[in-house]
């Protein structure tokens, strides 16, 4: 029996290619066909496999006998179960403030978890560290080339599966890994004309205030409960990315984020968290019709794809937490 390095080496990948659903609630809502890139059901939870599968292999076949990762969740997980894959340790640095469910998660992948700083920034000067140590190599959790490369995997897909170009294309951001590969991959396939739609929540702004400023910004502080939106300065590539194609960054609040989880979960039966409810707001709250309505969008867009980037970092008891905690329980 061949090991998974052997298979790897032969062009196979960690991610699945996921459903394309069309959303019957969000349509109703948007006023549009509104289709649904599952990123949830991917083998470690969320979009994050793509990117950190492809770096993981790479750095597989170089010879990296021991992989670390920052993590606020999900990049963390994707790192986890593919060093497991590859037959190579893994330590995975989280904020002190992760979610038990995600620590569980990490020690089953058979990873060590160290628990570092109070946010992500902090954890991240940690595994930079260990990676230091000979044979280890240090897996960005955004800020990559070869995790772009790996996310451009989800255009070509949203291409196979609808053929003609959506109207436009929502996502969140969070360190801007997802808007580099979405951006790369919209180029790739000649939909370089698609707005794409960036969600944040404020406190989590990173991509806003650089876009605000022209040019990168670090924010004093994460205050957001989309905790997984936290990097505190987005990717420079990110910021590029706007001078490339047309991208609408867009903030809502954390509440309008956990009413939108809340509404998903009762809509289409899928529990995401609050980083995915930010993408979701965009229809939820009606921000995608004062869009239209302003002009920076198109009055009759064809369809429109949110990217359902992942839902680790939640539990039905973690919802109402969140929902107490803003004053919508």
């Amino acid at each position: 029996m061949e090991t998974p390095l052997a298979e790897c080496a032969k062009g196979g990948h960690f991610h699945v290619v996921t459903p394309l659903l069309e959303s019957w609630a969000l349509s109703q809502v948007a006023g549009t066909t509104v289709f649904l890139k599952c990123e949830n059901v991917q083998p470690a939870g969320s979009f994050k496999i793509r990117g950190i599968g492809h770096f993981c292999q790479e750095a597989a076949k170089k010879g990296c006998r021991h992989l670390v990762c920052s993590s606020g969740g999900n990049a963390g997980i994707a790192a986890a179960y593919c060093a497991r894959k590859l037959g190579i340790p893994a330590t995975i640095v989280l904020p002190e403030g992760a979610s038990q469910p995600v620590v569980r998660r990490l020690q089953g992948e058979g990873a060590e978890v160290q628990l570092v700083g109070k946010v992500w920034d902090e954890a991240n000067l940690r595994a930079q560290e260990l990676a230091r140590r000979d044979g280890w190599v240090n897996v960005p959790p955004f800020d990559h080339p070869l995790i772009w490369e790996g996310h451009v995997s989800l255009v070509r897909e949203l291409k196979a599966a609808l053929g003609s170009p959506p109207g436009a294309l929502v996502l969140a951001v969070g360190g801007g890994g997802l808007l580099a590969g979405g951006s790369a991959g919209l180029a790739g396939v000649g939909w370089q004309h698609v707005p794409i739609v960036a969600m944040e929540t404020r406190g989590a702004h990173c991509f806003n205030a650089a876009m605000e400023a022209g040019r990168l910004v670090t924010l004093p502080n994460i205050t957001s409960v989309a905790k997984c939106l936290g990097a505190k300065t987005v990717a420079a590539r990110a910021l590029a990315c706007t001078q490339e194609l047309q991208i609408l960054s867009e903030v809502v609040e954390d509440s309008e984020a956990v009413a939108a989880v809340q509404r998903f979960l009762d809509d289409e039966r899928m529990l995401v968290e609050p980083a995915c409810g930010a993408a979701l707001a965009a229809i939820y709250s009606g921000l995608l019709g004062r869009l239209q309505a302003a002009g920076r969008l198109s009055p009759t867009l064809a369809s429109v794809v949110v990217i359902v980037c992942g839902g680790n970092n939640i539990d039905s008891r973690e919802l109402q937490e969140l929902k107490a905690q803003l004053g919508r329980s």
